[in-house]
């Protein structure tokens, strides 16, 4: 028999929603003597002691795509996307507490110099490309955009040509690969930021998570490549260079690490590319080695939302596929709400 507290908990009373879209400073002390009161009085035990061994993975709840008037805010199509998927996610980790096992949540980290933002790129009139400008293989074989040259020193050793090179072949690389074309993003997530940290709120359930359960969380750091996005972080978008060298390559000790849980479950931002990029590699890993492993993944859809610049862009239908495509594979389409003992494919 399970020792696992399969009842959903009450929320902890530190706990406030309103305080979701805010950036403030967690209490560690305070909460560490919380979290093992709390575990004591609701009778939880260690996460070691698990015999079904569930695994959260929250992507990339960072401030600079969960605060509203941050870099790369997730409004959504309400506008309050991912506050509001944020508020959900910690009550689902709190209610649920006696049943995560382990929680990993992956982290977009961004230096200034990297192949979608701007800096990275000029015109022959010496401007670099606005946020959400696409590049594509046309503009950059008529030199519509070229790589900045004095950019060249930090990011490649002084070799501009190969930085050229490297760079028309990776917009073709994303064509074929039929993944999104390049897009110039606003600076977000940028390392050492206020930006690239996690959500307070988050932030505070995973800590009260990991010391009530005795299970460690497991950062997850992706992005810092200057050659390539990295949208999922099981593996960044191009693997190798021009010349057919590798630039990249997948995380394969990740990769594997999820496939030992029993069931894995996957939330966070945004649900149009870090999220449905993630979940598509996951997927490919699954069907390499077994199709029906793809049952014992559970996605928490009003956790996570599509990326939308009104006026501008909006991937919301795009998103809404992806996870119907999933799905159609055997992962299961959950909310949050639902207590976990009454999903498909899962026994405790």
């Amino acid at each position: 028999m399970s020792t696992q507290t399969t009842k959903q908990l009450p929320i902890p009373p530190h706990f406030d929603a309103k305080k979701v879209g805010e950036v403030w400073r967690v209490l560690y002390e305070e909460r560490a003597n919380d979290a093992q009161a709390w575990a004591k009085k609701h009778n939880i035990p260690p996460a070691a002691k698990d015999k079904t061994r569930i695994c959260l993975m929250v992507i990339d709840a960072q401030n600079t795509f969960s605060i509203p008037k941050f870099e790369l805010f997730v409004g959504g199509r309400s506008g309050t996307g991912a506050v509001d998927d944020n508020v959900r996610l910690c009550e689902f980790i709190y209610r649920n507490l006696g049943l995560i096992t382990a929680i990993y949540p992956t982290m977009d980290t961004h230096t200034a110099m990297q192949i979608f933002h701007s800096l990275f790129w000029v015109n022959d009139a010496g401007e670099h490309p606005a946020p959400m400008t696409i590049i594509s293989l046309d503009d950059v074989q008529k030199g519509v955009w070229k790589v900045n040259p004095a950019i060249a020193h930090s990011v490649a050793a002084g070799n501009y040509l190969g930085l050229m090179r490297h760079a028309e072949h990776y917009v073709d690389k994303l064509s074929d690969g039929g993944k999104y074309p390049l897009i110039i993003w606003p600076y977000h997530a940028m390392l050492g930021g206020i930006g690239h940290a996690l959500v307070s709120s988050v932030e505070e359930a995973l800590f009260f998570h990991a010391i009530a359960r005795n299970s460690q969380t497991g950062f997850e750091i992706k992005g810092g490549n200057p050659l390539t996005e990295n949208y999922s972080v099981l593996r960044p978008e191009v693997l190798e260079g021009a010349d057919g060298r590798p630039i990249a390559q997948k995380n394969a000790r990740f990769i594997q690490k999820l496939m030992e849980f029993d069931a894995v479950i996957i939330a966070g931002q945004a649900k149009s590319h870090c999220v449905a990029w993630t979940i598509d590699d996951l997927l490919t890993e699954i069907v390499a080695q077994d199709p029906n492993l793809a049952k014992k993944v559970y996605l928490l859809e009003d956790c996570t939302s599509p990326v939308v610049v009104p006026g501008v862009i909006d991937f919301t239908d795009p998103a809404d596929a992806a996870f119907k495509r999933f799905a159609d594979a055997g992962m299961h389409i959950v909310k949050s709400t639902q207590p976990i003992e009454t999903w498909a494919d899962i026994t405790l």
